[in-house]
């Protein structure tokens, strides 16, 4: 059977939001592709996904009100939203010896909003979706891309680290809140991933040091990630609710 998925922060063609849209979107799943303000990025991800019925939704999630916005617009286009895969994120440096206090707070703010507080405000959106359909929720299914520097620290990126791992804690949280409801809410944790971001560090100076911390030899592709995140909102992995599911290829072990 279709289902209707939201995906945030998935404008970017060669991105882990893009490829988590391919994957649903592979399995018969109807997507709404979220780009922040590149709304012609945004159509051209969704035109590029199999099957028809697709959709773009476009807004600054570190805005609550666009953010409600954001997804009742994927509702109305989709005639309803099953599954929320909150994918957005910012990742902005913090040198804390170096950066002066106005932009220290400046950064905190803005990577807090878009990454945690936005991904808090959408799960509550889509929660309340799902309870006020006739007859109350039937099931669903969030899913939070989190980091693996939400567990070992980002020293030059605190602000993006501790969003992450109170996305992890998010998740958690809400699998048991919503558990009696049958929605189930899990994570990923991923490492190092190939993406249009970050290919320049892995083929710059820095790219051994980041192949020698694998011991597979190689870092993620985004396919693999979406890989996990499409098990992840599937029926069979009910009850992987409240998990965190570590994909970092070895690189970090807790």
């Amino acid at each position: 059977m279709s289902r209707r998925v939201l995906v945030t922060g998935a404008s970017r063609a060669d991105g882990i939001g893009a490829a988590i849209a391919v994957a649903h979107a592979a399995r018969g799943d109807r997507v709404a592709v979220h780009a922040r303000a590149d709304t012609a990025a945004g159509e051209a991800v969704a035109a590029a996904l199999p099957g028809t019925g697709h959709t773009t939704v476009t807004g600054d999630l570190a805005d609550p009100r666009r953010t409600r916005e954001v997804f009742e617009a994927a509702a109305a286009a989709l005639g309803g939203v099953d599954i929320l895969v909150n994918n957005s994120a910012v990742h902005r440096e913090q040198p804390i010896a170096t950066q002066s206090y106005d932009d220290w707070q400046e950064v905190w703010r803005h990577t807090l909003d878009v990454n945690l507080i936005a991904a808090a405000n959408l799960s509550w959106c889509f929660v309340r979706h799902l309870l006020d359909r006739p007859g109350g929720s039937t099931g669903g299914r969030i899913v939070m891309v989190g980091s693996r520097g939400g567990y070992r620290g980002e020293p030059d990126f605190p602000a993006y680290g501790a969003s992450k791992a109170g996305m992890h804690a998010l998740a958690q949280s809400l699998a048991v809140a919503l558990g009696p409801h049958r929605i189930a809410v899990a994570a990923v944790a991923p490492g190092f991933t190939v993406t249009g971001l970050t290919a320049e560090l892995l083929h710059g100076p820095e790219g051994k040091d980041i192949l020698a911390a694998h011991p597979l030899g190689r870092v993620a592709d985004p396919a693999e990630i979406a890989a996990a995140v499409a098990w992840l909102t599937s029926e069979e992995a009910e009850w992987a609710t409240g998990a965190v599911l570590d994909l970092n290829g070895g690189s970090y072990l807790h």
